[in-house]
């Protein structure tokens, strides 16, 4: 665990952390939304719950706004939990995925949606887009993907094990899956695994407490890395410079459109939260408190 010397000063800004999540943000859920072409969304805890597959209500919501808006996902899960968890629950018709934008791993790589060749009958997202792997991309075309060095691998792996080592952190003694994850553009640290149960997770560190301590001497070993804390028990390390706020500099890019024109929906919208980025990059944002609080966002959308 985490020696308990910094116990207080975590708690302290743990708490200062839940109550910007639970702010100003918030407000501007019954502010305007007029001038906003392209919504972004995060996906665990704000579409779906942490590694589980959207609901249907979430779904038909999503299809409805790709009717009147550009949608974007900014996730720090990998392409092939995007397939798994996001595009196999999404039920639109196929006309509208020129809509959707894809960006997983905290942006370092970008999909969009073929629409060549797709026949009259095409309905089903996910049907289209499971494929046999993240390179088995069906009619998502990746534009470009930011992926990390053997040699950079390397050393954030051993930054994680000589953090651990000076805050005498030990892993919980079950854990789900893999704890340290390549995610070839990104490194994922979570605590009790991949596959944890959700409720589990919920439990670990919901104040960010232990994953503050973790990351602050993270940061003294990477200083050339991004490191955010994402999810309900993750840690997502890329290159400096390579975050959330990246993906909204290739939506200009790419797609031409403007920060003025950007809504961000997120639920890590804190300080050293992997949604804070956008939030920095000048993009207007809205803190949601997980899929219930969101939908209510996608509702007034429509």
């Amino acid at each position: 665990m985490v020696q308990k010397g910094s116990s207080n000063q975590q708690k302290t800004e743990g708490e200062e952390i839940v109550k910007k999540r639970q702010g100003t943000e918030k407000a501007g859920l019954f502010g305007s939304f007029s001038g906003k072409s392209l919504i972004i969304f995060d996906l665990d805890g704000t579409l779906a719950p942490s590694k589980a597959p959207m609901d249907s209500e979430m779904s038909s919501l999503l299809a409805k706004l790709l009717e009147k808006r550009k949608v974007a996902v900014i996730s720090g899960g990998s392409y092939a939990q995007f397939q798994k968890q996001f595009l196999a629950s999404l039920d639109c018709p196929a006309g509208l995925l020129k809509n959707l934008y894809l960006f997983p791993t905290c942006s370092t790589s970008f999909y969009r949606y073929k629409t060549q060749g797709t026949g009259p009958g095409a309905r089903s997202a996910g049907l289209r887009a499971r494929g046999g792997g993240a390179e088995s991309t069906g009619e998502w075309e990746r534009v470009y993907r930011e992926a990390l060095s053997e040699e950079e691998k390397k050393k954030i792996l051993v930054a994680f094990l000589k953090t651990f080592q000076e805050l005498g952190y030990s892993s919980p003694k079950k854990t789900y899956g893999q704890v340290l994850e390549d995610r070839e553009t990104q490194i994922t640290f979570s605590a009790l695994g991949q596959e944890a149960p959700l409720p589990e997770k919920e439990e670990w560190d919901p104040k960010q407490e232990k994953r503050l301590a973790l990351k602050k001497v993270l940061d003294k070993h990477l200083p050339e890395f991004e490191v955010r804390i994402g999810g309900t028990t993750s840690i997502d390390v890329t290159r400096k410079g390579i975050d959330k706020s990246y993906g909204i500099k290739q939506i200009e890019k790419h797609l031409g459109i403007s920060k003025k024109e950007m809504l961000f929906v997120g639920d890590a919208l804190f300080p050293g939260g992997n949604d804070y980025p956008v939030k920095e990059a000048g993009v207007q944002c809205i803190s949601v408190q997980g899929v219930e609080d969101c939908k209510k966002v996608i509702k007034k959308l429509l």
